[in-house]
């Protein structure tokens, strides 16, 4: 009982922590201050003390957008392995759960922003439901090798050390999973140089325009599930990552949480070095990380 809590603390809480560490970063490379490491936290709390507007033209479907975003989100952290190897939601096949999870939260933000009747809002629908596409594919590729490696159709299965010895001769179909899978998620939280979440620029927001009409405690549950968009793919590259059994336990809940605010840092310098891309150049890159899944599984079916 306890470690779900604990696991359930980790969505909520620790996903925000990746943003500050993320934007700190930036400040490094660029020398600056910055803002504070916990930011992010203040200003989800000055949100949660705010009232909301909305428009008269909205329904339910906008209140409900950014309850199930956030609930979808979540639940699909609690199919992976976090702090702890073992999980509370498993069963076989349930990677086809925790894919269409996350898609159901994309879906309900997209009847959340249409329900605006904006145009505006319309055009940032477009572009994120055409990027999801693209990006989902290559999901489901590099989960397909997974499944090959480990043998099983759970996620608990697919990212726990005990198939990490699996390194030494499945080494480069890995590596272009994670490499893929490091693309999707920097696209998926719409992170640089696929999107800047700081932009207001109206002819290249992506996901900003999507949110542009929430406030208040909605605005507030829309950062949460971005936030946790960007931690659960990390969380899953430091699966990857760890190539060791380490038998549960604090030890292992400090090294999984050290690898994934080094995938934060990682993020930040990506996005210092880099500029962000032209709308037109989205897609291909999207395409490219499919490509590299595609091989990774090719190369992991043709194995032994």
């Amino acid at each position: 009982m306890w470690s779900l809590v604990i696991q359930l603390l980790v969505l909520l809480v620790f996903p925000p922590l990746l943003v500050g560490l993320i934007n700190c970063t930036k400040a490094v490379f660029a020398g600056r201050q910055g803002p504070p490491l916990l930011q992010p936290y203040y200003e989800l709390w000055r949100l949660l003390h705010k009232g909301t507007v909305q428009s008269t033209t909205t329904t339910w479907l906008f209140r409900a957008g950014p309850v199930v975003a956030l609930v979808t989100t979540s639940l699909a952290g609690l199919i992976i392995p976090l702090v702890q190897p073992e999980v509370y939601v498993s069963f076989p096949g349930d990677i086809i759960l925790f894919v269409y999870l996350l898609a159901l939260g994309r879906f309900a933000l997209v009847l959340s922003s249409l329900d605006t009747g904006s145009p505006f809002e319309g055009m940032g629908v477009a572009r994120e439901v055409t990027f999801a596409c693209l990006a989902e594919p290559a999901m489901f590729m590099g989960l397909l090798a997974l499944v090959k490696v480990s043998q099983s159709l759970e996620m608990v299965d697919l990212l726990t050390g005990k198939h990490a010895a699996t390194w030494t001769v499945n080494g480069a179909p890995l590596l272009m999973i994670i490499s893929s899978w490091f693309l999707l998620m920097l696209a998926d939280s719409c992170r640089i140089p696929f999107d800047d979440p700081n932009t207001h620029l109206e002819l290249t927001m992506v996901h900003e325009v999507i949110i542009l009409d929430h406030s208040g405690p909605m605005l507030a549950m829309l950062h949460v599930a971005a936030a946790q968009k960007l931690f659960i793919p990390a969380a899953m590259l430091a699966r990857l990552a760890i190539t060791r059994d380490l038998g549960g336990g604090w030890i292992e809940g400090l090294v999984f949480l050290a690898v994934v605010l080094a995938v934060a840092v990682l993020v930040g310098i990506v996005e210092s070095v880099l500029a962000r891309l032209r709308m037109p150049v989205v897609p291909r890159v999207l395409t490219a990380a499919g490509v590299i899944a595609a091989f990774g599984l090719i190369l992991q079916v043709t194995l032994p």
